[in-house]
């Protein structure tokens, strides 16, 4: 009996030693084992060996890439107003033996080095710059950072500003700015547009109204012209009107006095057609007394002495003279006039009527709408 207790005696110490003896290490770790209390080594993932009650694994580091979020840390701006910055730290260890011996809690140690390096940074920024300048307080946080804890063994990726609360008074303020903001920019907007429509519809009533006038100005120029030139027509027919009138009225006279020389006339006939026409001369309306001259018989007597020679009887009668000369023909006479009586169109009307209808089928060109104020 006593044998078999100092069997089961060696075999517990022959295992306690195999167990103190094998260390199994992850992926993704490393271990820091002392031997009587010094460093000794730092176990790489996989089985490593020990000396029994000899070696002590310190500390297991992980390896991997950690991401650790601050709690929110208030800061003072350089405009002496106080906000809450959340923080977020991507860090990776490189050396086991320096973050375990040269850094009691790396972790607290970044901790509180953020929060300093983040005071001093934002420290020299007014609120406005701390809250669009996110960019270059990372970036200032992370070259600080990594360098400092370089003697760590320690790798700082990134620093991540997750939130900046300034206090509710300042949100207060920043969101009746920024509505003040956007009115005044609706209403710039707003006056721009009601500018531009302005300046366009101005610009299209001048357009018209030049339009207008220029259409005003063609028109009254092709009246006058019409007009000068009507008045120029109306008058050359007046005065061939009045040329064939008189032309008439001499071909008439001629025919008369052909007809009464030819008649050879007695004084006793003239003065029975002088009797028939007195009637004639007295219808008038503003004929209302008529008056035959006493010695009216003389005077026809004299008349017929004068242009009359005496017959056999004694008595007057005209006779026609011997000069049977016949007047010059009408066309010798109207030869001087005969552009009177021109119909064809003048060239120079012409040219008028087809400049006048040209313009009237002009296009109009469109206004254009595309200039700026400045250009209008």
């Amino acid at each position: 009996m006593p044998e078999l207790i100092a069997l089961l005696v060696v075999v517990l110490l022959v295992l306690i030693v195999v167990v103190k003896a094998v260390m199994v290490v992850p992926q993704a770790q490393s271990a820091v084992v002392e031997r009587l209390g010094r460093f000794r080594t730092v176990a790489q993932p996989g089985l490593n060996m020990l000396v029994p009650f000899f070696d002590k694994v310190r500390a297991r580091i992980d390896l991997r890439e950690q991401v650790v979020s601050f709690p929110p840390q208030p800061v003072i701006t350089q405009d002496n107003l106080t906000v809450s910055i959340d923080t977020v730290v991507y860090f990776q260890v490189t050396d086991a033996r320096a973050a375990v011996y040269e850094i009691s809690n790396y972790i607290v140690a970044v901790e509180q080095l953020t929060t300093t390096t983040l005071r001093n940074v934002v420290g020299a920024m007014s609120l406005e710059e701390t809250l669009t300048s996110r960019d270059a307080i990372n970036t200032q946080l992370r070259g600080v950072l990594d360098t400092e804890t370089g003697r760590w063994g320690i790798r700082v990726a990134r620093v991540e500003l997750k939130a900046i609360d300034p206090p509710p008074s300042i949100k207060d303020s920043m969101e009746k700015q920024m509505r003040a903001d956007r009115e005044k920019r609706a209403m710039i907007l707003n006056a721009e547009g009601t500018r531009e429509s302005s300046i366009k519809t101005a610009e299209g009533q001048k357009q018209s109204a030049i339009l207008a006038a220029e259409g005003e100005k063609q028109a009254a120029i092709l009246a006058a012209e019409a007009d000068r030139q009507s008045s120029i027509l109306r008058a050359q027919g007046e005065r061939a009107s009045q040329y064939l009138q008189s032309q008439g009225q001499a071909k008439a006279i001629e025919k008369v006095f052909a007809a009464v020389k030819r008649s050879k006339p007695t004084p006793e006939l003239l003065a029975y057609q002088y009797l028939q026409t007195l009637p004639q001369m007295a219808q008038g309306d503003a004929n209302k007394v008529w008056v035959v001259p006493s010695d009216f018989g003389k005077s026809l007597e004299g008349f017929a002495k004068m242009l009359g020679e005496p017959g056999a009887d004694g008595v007057f009668r005209y006779e026609p003279s011997e000069d049977t000369t016949e007047a010059p023909p009408a066309e010798a006479v109207e030869e001087s006039v005969q552009a009177w009586f021109d119909t064809t169109t003048n060239p120079e009307v012409a040219e008028a009527v087809r400049a006048a209808e040209a313009v009237a089928r002009k296009e109009v060109p469109p206004a254009n709408m595309s200039q700026s104020p400045e250009q209008g």
